[in-house]
């Protein structure tokens, strides 16, 4: 599992389309991953759910604090690896330092990511062991 760790809410000023083209640029950095024969996930699919859900009625406020980075910091200590994407990010550059503490490997372009395809799946024509 391989977190994507880049810019949210940084360099926006809040701005929704801004905040909608960092996702944008997590999640394409995620289906790259998820072809290179790995699970991307990032912590803004499974965090702002959950702050919706908990009453956030706006970015910043405190359901959005109690859970956006330390699920993220949760989420980490399950992951195999993180993709350290974008620009200047003070909570991507956290998810970072926690990697390097709990020894996850991090890295800065997809290109270094091990390409998993021909091991994640049967060769075309062939089947799978069953269960």
């Amino acid at each position: 599992m391989v977190l994507v760790a880049g810019p949210y809410r940084s360099g926006t000023g809040d701005d929704p389309g801004l905040i909608a083209a960092n996702m944008r640029a997590m999640n394409d950095a995620a289906l790259a991953i998820y072809r290179r024969g790995h699970l991307p996930v990032t912590g803004e699919a499974l965090a702002l759910p959950l702050i919706q859900t908990a009453g956030s009625t706006v970015i910043g406020d405190t359901p959005f604090v109690e859970i956006f980075h330390p699920l993220a910091q949760r989420l980490l200590r399950r992951c195999d690896a993180v993709l350290r994407i974008g620009g200047a990010s003070a909570g991507a550059d956290e998810m970072v330092s926690t990697a390097r503490l709990l020894d996850v490997p991090v890295f800065f372009d997809l290109s270094d990511i091990p390409d998993l395809t021909d091991r994640a799946a049967p060769p075309a024509g062939t089947q799978s062991d069953p269960p």
